[in-house]
């Protein structure tokens, strides 16, 4: 390795630790000039000439940071599928030009040209000649020394040769043949840095929590009687005198020593408290002037590995809820921006998810911002089931560890991933880490951690169930399409929870990574199958998941409670933080009063709405991290009045942490409440019934008309005031068999009503048309009373789906409106997260995850849960249907599956019950990478036991058509 590449690597720690100087005099602080933009948000254009593929063979202008590809330019490639038919490793090369000028004054002083991320050889001249050996590895910083380069004053000229692919074999094993888009160019910044001849040129720090520094200074031009004066936010310096203890970096003139010193009445950082504090590193000569100053942000906090037990952060055992992220924009690609970022991490705090990890090291901002908001980090070293060789990854494992080693909110490292693993790397981080953070292996059990991938929920012998080391899954469920993170979760988590060697894990993964393909006009490509993998959609779209995990993730829990006419307005709440009481927090309820489209006869849309009847602020306990106590709220005096009560719990900053909704009426209650709004119907006639030979069987009031089947007792056409309602084909029966054996007719009051019996699973259902033209559907299922039995097919049977279906024409929805959960669909596994309210949403396609332009959530089509009502919305047939049946599922329709790169279908989801809209007990979980059968118990069909004398499942529904 040349002279000028090992002594950039020292300065760059210090670029990066200390940034950009306080300039408190020109002639110790460290200046800097970028060459570049900041990110993506600010490039600068340099002059570009692409070898091959788009827009190549001629010199043009190119944004500087930026992925080549999404500046129009080379070729697209997905990593590990570049052999496949028809595919290959795009490999063309990029020349980057670029005139600057420094400032005379800079001469004398050290220069160093700083490049934090190149994809992926890097060869650099300034004035034609050689800045130092091409540098080799995309995800990593690195720097040259240029000072004898530099014409002082005067125009200088920098050239930058890429090449997409390495000429290092171990390198494209590693970064290049990986599970993710792959990018050519000078994707993050570019800067010079000057410092003084005498110079801190690196300082990686041990802020421990009882106050301890411990700092490991190299310095450069530095001669005996040299002390290192060290101060934190502005309390009296401590000074140190430098002594040699190493010199790993195999150059003489950078020397490196180790200080220590004690800071008293320091703030903590932790994830919930992420205390930051300033730290002044001077250089202080043997006449005490200050021949360098550098400042950094730092963390107080101690990181520790026990063995057997867990992860502990200042003496208290860490849960890691992670997700896995990579640096990825659809429009820029891997080049990012401190804004885009923060955007993220707070996405990622707003699901009370606590750790990211990503295949590589992030951009040095996206630890800033994890330092400042809280956010733990696992950071791994590039090799996706491929590792570098000794003498490259070496260097890598330098380059990383120097750079980032000073952030607190690093917990600990990771070899490579899936077998990216090489082992002679392993003792290399303790090498320029002082605080020894324990090295992972990703997918494997090693060193004390089991980071299994994807285990199923009963992990199995040997590793959680019956293990004796540290369960720490770094990657578990799968956010592919709406197979997503949210499935399941619920059962693993609580399930893992309960075993004291759970330390946490990561979700794969945050980000559906679709690129904005500027040869395809900036359409989204996933590449099939391979890439929309995310909890959010490429432009952070939050998808269904995204919710489950932020109430099962939730720091506070509530224990199940009923809100009935017994309820006092307690209830019992958990503290699932790590580090802060509950009284941190604080709670509000609200009271809403939901009105249906009854009394407007379905036709006003202003008498439908969810309105606060009251609301007011709960009392918490102040418990400690682990502990239950009780929250209390003083029930308003109208609280009879209410409908809902929804609870929403914020962070003392204002943040919300979780939210959640209980219904005070059941639905049979609600229903009779919305009757007694309808105006009496004195005025009105009498339903009829009428059931001429060979003609259908007709109810008939106030306009509506209802006709049967009478061979099948199906309901076959509705109209209004005659007028075609195209609802019908149905009840078709859903997950059970059934036949018709007769249909009598009566009258009760005003109402007309047709008794159908059956054979089969089902015992009876009731048809009623009312005098004010509401047609009702009276159920029972299973009824075993007489000791009959179904055939087998209901006793001790597995059900996905049951209950009954009816035809609707997609094509005449506009949307819908409904009182229930919402606003996402749920599966079975997948609940949690979506609460009682009034939603309403118009009619979508969307294919969670796949990117053709489509995207809108939430997605209209699929399963919704605990149905009050639902009014579907059309231009010509709109229609209400009311449940007085708790905890029923309104299916509507059937989502598309999603198509893979070739245009085939996927097949992700359980297959949906024939017809439009279904009436459900119950609905199929979604499976989450692993099969269904080795998820949760969520996930699982339904039991269904009969016994002699059981009085069965009652389903009412009622249609309102007017």
């Amino acid at each position: 390795m040349t002279k000028s590449i090992i002594t950039s690597l020292f300065i760059l720690s210090a670029t990066f630790s200390f940034g950009e100087g306080r300039n408190v005099n020109k002639d110790i602080s460290t200046a800097v000039i970028y060459l570049s933009g900041h990110g993506a948000d600010d490039a600068v254009e340099w002059d570009f000439r692409c070898s091959g593929g788009m827009n190549s063979g001629r010199w043009q202008k190119i944004d500087v940071p930026s992925c080549w590809e999404q500046q129009g330019f080379g070729e697209y490639t997905y990593g590990r599928y570049y052999k496949k038919p028809g595919g290959r490793a795009s490999d063309e090369n990029g020349l980057y030009r670029r005139t600057f000028r420094v400032p005379s004054a800079w001469n004398g002083r050290k220069v160093e040209i700083v490049f934090e991320g190149v994809m992926t050889d890097a060869a650099v001249t300034v004035n034609g000649i050689s800045a130092g050996d091409v540098h080799q590895g995309g995800f990593t910083a690195f720097s040259y020394d240029i000072s004898g380069l530099l014409r002082y004053g005067k125009t200088n000229t920098l050239e930058v040769m890429v090449e997409k692919q390495s000429k290092d074999k171990s390198v494209n094993s590693a970064e290049r043949r990986a599970d993710w888009w792959l990018f050519g160019g000078i994707y993050r910044p570019v800067y010079l840095r000057a410092l003084p001849a005498v110079h801190i040129a690196h300082a990686a720090v041990d802020a421990r929590a009882d106050g301890t520094l411990n700092v490991k200074v190299g310095t450069e031009g530095v001669t005996a009687g040299y002390t290192l004066q060290m101060s934190v936010d502005g309390m009296a310096p401590q000074s140190a005198q430098l002594s040699s203890i190493s010199n790993r970096s195999g150059e003489s003139s950078v020397t490196t020593s180790s200080v220590t010193s004690r800071w008293p009445g320091i703030s903590l950082w932790d994830p919930e408290h992420p205390n930051m504090h300033t730290l002044i590193l001077r250089l202080v000569a043997p006449d005490g002037t200050v021949a360098h100053e550098t400042t950094q942000r730092v963390g107080f906090r101690t990181v520790e590995f026990r063995r057997r037990d867990g992860f502990y952060l200042n003496g208290r055992k860490l849960t890691i809820k992670g997700v896995n992220r990579h640096c990825f924009y659809p429009e820029t690609g891997r080049t990012t921006s401190r804004r885009l970022d923060v955007g993220d991490v707070k996405l990622v705090k707003a699901m009370n998810a606590n750790a990211i990890r990503s295949h590589y090291p992030p951009d040095a901002h996206l630890l800033d911002i994890c330092d400042s908001l809280g956010v733990l980090y696992l950071n791994e070293l590039p090799g996706w089931q491929n590792h570098y060789s000794t003498a490259v990854g070496s260097r890598i494992v330098r380059e990383m560890v120097m750079h980032d080693a000073n952030h607190p909110c690093i917990f600990a490292w990771a070899n490579g991933n899936e077998g990216g693993f090489n082992t002679a790397l392993d003792t290399l981080f303790a090498c320029y880490d002082p605080q020894r953070r324990h090295v992972i292996h990703p997918w494997a059990l090693f060193d004390g951690v089991d980071a299994h991938h994807y285990p199923a929920y009963q992990t199995g012998v040997g590793r959680l169930a019956n293990g004796n080391e540290v369960f720490m899954p770094t990657e578990f469920l799968h956010s592919q399409y709406d197979k997503g993170a949210g499935t399941s979760l619920d059962d693993y988590w609580a399930n893992w929870s309960r075993n004291p060697l759970f330390a946490g894990g990561f979700i794969w993964a945050l980000i559906d990574e679709g690129v904005a393909r500027t040869d395809r006009g900036g359409s989204i490509d996933t590449d099939g199958t391979n890439a929309p993998d995310g909890i959010v959609g490429p432009h952070r779209e939050r998808e269904a998941s995204w919710y489950t995990v932020r109430d099962v993730w939730s720091p506070i829990q509530i224990a199940p409670v009923a809100v009935t006419s017994s309820f006092d307005g307690t209830f019992r709440v958990s503290n699932n933080y790590l580090f802060s009481r509950l009284g941190e927090c604080w709670m509000k309820y609200e009271l809403l009063s939901v009105t249906s489209p009854l009394a407007g006869a379905g036709r006003d849309d202003d008498n439908v709405a969810a309105r606060t009847v009251a609301s007011g602020c709960v009392g918490l306990p102040d418990v400690a991290p682990g502990e239950t106590g009780t929250a209390r709220m003083t029930l308003p005096d109208n609280f009879a009045a209410g409908d809902l009560l929804r609870l929403t719990a914020f962070t003392a900053s204002g943040d919300t942490v979780n939210t959640w909704s209980y219904p005070i009426r059941h639905s049979d209650e609600y229903w009779a409440k919305e009757r007694l709004a309808i105006p009496d119907d004195a005025g009105l006639g009498i339903s009829t019934v009428s059931c001429s030979h060979g003609a259908p069987v007709v109810l008939e009031s106030a306009g509506v008309r209802a006709e049967f089947n009478r061979e099948s007792g199906m309901l076959v056409n509705v109209s209004m005031d005659g007028r075609t309602i195209p609802f019908g084909g149905g009840p078709l029966p859903v997950g059970m068999k059934m036949r018709l054996l007769d249909i009598k007719s009566r009258q009760d009051g005003r109402d007309a009503l047709l008794v159908m019996t059956y054979s089969g699973a089902v015992d009876s259902i009731v048809w009623r048309m009312t005098a004010e033209g509401l047609l009702g559907m009276d159920a029972v299922l299973l009824n075993s009373r007489d000791g009959k039995r179904f055939g087998g097919q209901f006793f001790d049977t597995d059900v996905r789906n049951f209950g009954f279906s009816f035809t609707y024409p997609e094509t005449l929805c506009t949307g819908m409106q409904w009182f229930g959960r919402g606003p996402y669909r749920v599966w079975r596994n997948r609940q949690r997260g979506q609460t009682i309210g009034l939603w309403q949403k118009e009619y979508n396609n969307t294919v969670t995850g796949q990117s053709d332009g489509r995207l809108v959530y939430p997605e209209f089509k699929g399963y919704h849960a605990n149905l009050y009502w639902a009014r579907m919305l059309s231009a010509t047939a709109p229609f209400t249907v009311y449940s007085e049946t708790d905890g029923l599922y309104f299916r509507v329709f059937t989502p598309e599956e999603p198509t893979d790169s070739e245009g085939k279908k996927v097949h992700t989801m359980q297959p949906f019950p024939e017809g439009d809209l279904s009436f459900l007990f119950e609905i199929p979980g979604m499976r989450s990478y692993k099969p269904i059968e080795q998820l949760g118990p969520q996930a699982q069909p339904s039991h269904i036991r009969i016994n002699k004398g059981d009085e069965g499942l009652r389903m009412k529904l009622w249609f309102d058509f007017r």
